[in-house]
């Protein structure tokens, strides 16, 4: 029997080998039915005659799986949260641009078939056939293949939650809230406003009840605010 699937099992090409290479190193799944993955690869512009062998329908099953995994994950790290910072946060890990910028680092255009005689943004290329390939492995593994791949490789590897979850974070209005709670008064003071080849900075200090706390730099008087409203939390223990 073993020599009979030896005879009749179709070499591999260099090209499937990289494939799979690919697939195991970035997403840590082996492919069992290496025609989803192919077409995961496909831009329309590779074969344009015939549409049903390129990645857009898988893009569209991996964008659902993505959604939903994602939405799982935020809703299971942030239990205090409401409803209207996890769909935000969501938002900003499931958008074209993060998932453009996943795919460019994960290096999907070194096995991404497209017609490349055609001027192509190639960051928009990589992001979609990223979703394409989810799409592939829910088909190929199932919905807990797609989740370990994301939730221990993708997560862990292409996706900086921290600078994500702080850019979220408007560390300004938290501070005044926390202020108003306790009916203190809250100053940001400008301490040095300085302009050098056209480039400002500035650096402010935040003022509680007259007492000095957080100070923050930045190229802007917003920039500052953030970074001395943010150190002032820390000092203050609630951040």
């Amino acid at each position: 029997m073993a020599l009979l699937i030896t005879l009749f099992t179709k070499k591999k090409t260099e090209e499937e080998l990289k494939l799979i290479k690919f697939i195991i190193q970035r997403f840590g799944y082996r492919p069992k039915e290496l025609t989803y993955f192919i077409k995961a690869i496909t831009h329309k512009s590779f074969v344009s005659s015939d549409p049903s062998i390129t990645n857009e329908r898988l893009e569209f099953l991996g964008d659902a799986m993505l959604d939903a995994f994602v939405a799982d994950f935020l809703f299971k790290r942030f239990k205090d949260e409401d409803e209207g910072y996890l769909t935000r946060v969501k938002s900003k890990i499931v958008n074209r641009k993060t998932l453009s910028e996943i795919g460019e680092t994960m290096g999907i255009r070194e096995i991404l078939r497209y017609n490349q005689a055609r001027s192509i943004n190639l960051s928009s290329l990589e992001g979609n056939a990223f979703e394409a390939i989810l799409g592939a492995i829910y088909l190929d593994g199932g919905y807990n293949s797609v989740q370990n791949s994301v939730e221990n490789f993708v997560f862990q590897k292409y996706v900086n939650l921290t600078r994500l979850l702080e850019e979220e974070i408007d560390f300004k209005s938290k501070l005044f809230i926390w202020c108003q709670k306790k009916k203190l008064n809250l100053e940001f003071i400008v301490l040095t406003e300085i302009n050098q080849g056209g480039s400002w900075e500035y650096e402010i200090e935040t003022n509680i009840n007259n007492i000095k706390y957080g100070r923050g730099k930045g190229g802007s008087k917003k920039i500052a605010e953030q970074e001395a409203a943010k150190e002032t939390l820390q000092l203050l223990g609630e951040f």
